[in-house]
């Protein structure tokens, strides 16, 4: 019996013992070059990984670009504190449709990722501190590389404080590329918890349908735990989630951020204390904030991606949003092999939109 029970514990340490080794190996924290399609390092390319004091905390991110010469793009991540860089690296010809027209700027916001720091006070997590950051972040980068604008594109919780940055200041950016526009995220919580119900009832899951009735969202803040606790399963469960292919988070984007060679062990760690921190401090914000009233009008070309299977951030809101901004030039593009990350999911339908429109000033492949 003692010798049945020492076995029983040793396995699971030599398992843990492994997979930390794996870990400490796939783990160099070295950023990965730019290279070619023969897998050769491309000459004048750079690939950073920096940190730089920003209001006075050093933010952490990755800029890469085959030709420095090209037009710099901020990418802003998504969630309240989800850097997407490592993420990016599971579809490289998103990459690569990335990095053929810019220099690619993976900037890890105040709190989150490679800017995460465990003595970080919560008063600091400001949204009006997180759109200073990003317009310091901007005037960093038009510095660095002598130019005076740049293109702003921002993904989900990102696009909440890329949207009131454009409004605040829109001298700096030649156009800004929403993919999945927060609107007025409780309301889209709502109707994702409908669809998903419905769903669930045509396809006779009783359990889902029980779970999530026993966890209805309500419209003050904050969301029920029950509803938060079932909410990223439920989606990926039906392809409305991340992507429309990903059926787990666990296997579709925390395993990615372990897997990732350009962060160390530490850096990996923050990711996901840096998620939680700045869940718990944004989240509600973000959830009440109605930007429908908050930034009616844009003074720049706005060029909105979106995935029609989203139930992340809904896309009736966001066309509706749409519809009714007022912008000096503005496209909307639908992907319908798509849920949330469309830049992911179909890369070249956003290389051809980036090319032909985005880069042009036109919206002539915008939906009619």
């Amino acid at each position: 019996m003692v010798r049945i029970m020492l076995t029983v514990l040793l396995v699971p340490v030599g398992v843990l013992c492994v997979l930390g080794v794996v870990l400490l190996i796939m783990s160099p924290g070295r950023p990965s070059p730019v290279v070619d399609a023969d897998g050769r390092q491309v000459m004048g390319s750079i690939s950073e990984k920096i940190r730089v004091p920003i209001n006075g905390v050093e933010q952490g991110m990755f800029i890469r670009s085959r030709d420095t010469t090209k037009p710099v793009l901020l990418f802003v991540h998504g969630g309240a504190g989800m850097p997407e860089y490592f993420l990016a690296q599971r579809y490289p010809a998103a990459l690569q449709a990335l990095e053929e027209h810019f220099t690619v700027v993976w900037w890890d916001r105040r709190g989150a990722g490679l800017s995460y720091a465990a003595d970080m006070p919560s008063e600091a997590m400001t949204t009006e501190q997180i759109i200073a950051d990003l317009l310091a972040v901007t005037e960093y980068l038009r510095d660095r590389f002598d130019v005076p604008k740049i293109y702003l594109m921002a993904h989900s919780g990102g696009t909440f404080f890329a949207l009131q940055a454009v409004a605040h200041s829109p001298h700096l950016y030649h156009a800004y590329i929403p993919i999945a526009q927060i609107t007025h995220q409780l309301r889209s919580e709502n109707l994702a918890y409908q669809h998903m119900l419905r769903r669930y009832q045509e396809l006779g899951d009783a359990g889902m349908v029980r779970r999530l009735e026993a966890a209805r969202p309500t419209m003050p803040a904050p969301l029920p735990d029950a509803y938060m606790a079932i909410r990223d399963k439920a989606m990926h469960r039906l392809g409305v989630g991340t992507t429309h292919a990903m059926r787990s988070v666990i296997t579709g984007v925390f395993l990615p951020s372990l897997l990732s060679r350009d962060y160390t062990i530490t850096e990996k760690v923050n990711i996901w204390r840096g998620k939680k921190f700045s869940d718990r401090v944004l989240w509600n914000e973000i959830l009440t904030t109605d930007l429908t009233t908050t930034v009616p009008r844009l003074e720049i070309p706005v060029y909105f991606l979106h995935g029609i299977h989203d139930q992340t951030v809904t896309l009736p809101e966001t066309r509706a949003y749409f519809e009714a901004l007022h912008a000096p030039m503005k496209g909307f593009y639908t992907f319908h092999e798509s849920a949330h990350s469309p830049m992911f999911e179909e890369p070249d339908r956003m290389r051809r939109i980036i090319a032909e429109d985005v880069l042009r000033g036109t919206t002539n492949l915008a939906d009619q």
